[in-house]
């Protein structure tokens, strides 16, 4: 299970009376959240896209209030898409992923080691204590650790596995899990670490990686992050004019560049399913959510 203990959501609000209003459900994992949506709202607005927005503490309250109604879309990690496809079909209805970002496509994540060991390969770090981020980060736990699991090596039974469980149930989205990940490895509590790539360029960027001080010895294949999810039902024209108001925003505009640079993107995209096998097959392999599943009879 994800999460031994649900907290309530930051701001939570039965607004889905609002008929003629798009609500979005997010999750608050850092305060510019708020400043993100509450100009997004402005802009969308502005486009005549009724829109509002309801924030959360964690995915999986998020994804119960998808299914109750309290909000039409939500933006979701890949880890709370494939919650909320599994509840979908379990019910007999339909989830879809109908836009993300441009920085939402084909990542990937490393695995990292002090650039002075010898590892080179999963299969050399069999006995190795690895570091990784949260229990429900798909970037810096579930996914690595399929490829442990795939390789004959799983972390947790044979190599000690050093979780850094920040924030459980924001499914890795703040990144705090991977910086201390790095950090045990630096400071040989670890011989290894599990990063998202574009987090390792960024530690570099920042200091929490001196230069020189790691190298790769593995890279997953890539895979997608993020996604705004609906559910069959009756606001299917809402969704339309809200994505189509998403595809046609221009980094070139003004009024929303730096809305998209805090939300990480230089251009909304169509969603697709193609980039979530390998969270499918870590979900499948590791059981993090089966008892949260169970309590939402998808079983």
């Amino acid at each position: 299970m994800i999460c031994s203990e649900l907290l309530p959501p930051v701001v939570e609000g039965d607004v889905s009376n609002r008929d003629n209003v798009l609500i979005l459900g997010a999750v608050a994992y850092a305060p510019k959240v708020v400043s993100i949506w509450e100009g997004f709202r402005t802009v969308l607005e502005a486009r005549r896209v009724p829109f509002d927005f309801v924030l959360f503490s964690n995915y999986e309250r998020q994804v119960e209030a998808l299914f109750s109604g309290a909000v039409h879309i939500a933006w979701n990690s890949p880890l709370a898409w494939i919650e909320t496809d599994r509840v979908a079909r379990a019910r007999g209805r339909k989830a879809s992923a109908v836009a993300m970002r441009d920085s939402d496509r084909d990542l990937t994540s490393a695995v990292i080691v002090r650039a002075r060991e010898s590892a080179q390969s999963l299969q050399d770090l069999s006995g190795a204590t690895v570091a990784v981020g949260a229990a429900d980060s798909p970037q810096a736990t579930l996914i690595p650790l399929l490829h442990f699991a795939e390789a004959g090596r799983e972390p947790g039974r044979k190599p000690q596995l050093l979780r850094h469980d920040v924030f459980v149930g924001k499914h890795g989205d703040h990144v705090g899990g991977e910086r201390d990940a790095v950090r045990a490895l630096l400071a040989g509590q670890a011989d290894a670490a599990c990063v998202l790539d574009a987090n390792l360029l960024a530690f570099g960027q920042d200091g929490t990686l001196p230069p020189g001080a790691t190298r790769v010895v593995f890279q997953t294949p890539p895979y997608d992050h993020c996604n705004f999810t609906v559910l069959d039902g009756p606001h299917g024209e809402l969704v339309e004019r809200f994505v189509e108001a998403l595809l046609a925003m221009s980094y070139a505009d003004p009024e929303v560049r730096s809305l998209m640079d805090q939300e990480g993107l230089k251009a909304w995209l169509p969603g697709r399913l193609t980039g979530y096998a390998q969270l499918e097959r870590a979900v499948a392999k590791l059981g993090v959510i089966d008892g949260w599943l169970a309590r939402m009879g998808a079983t």
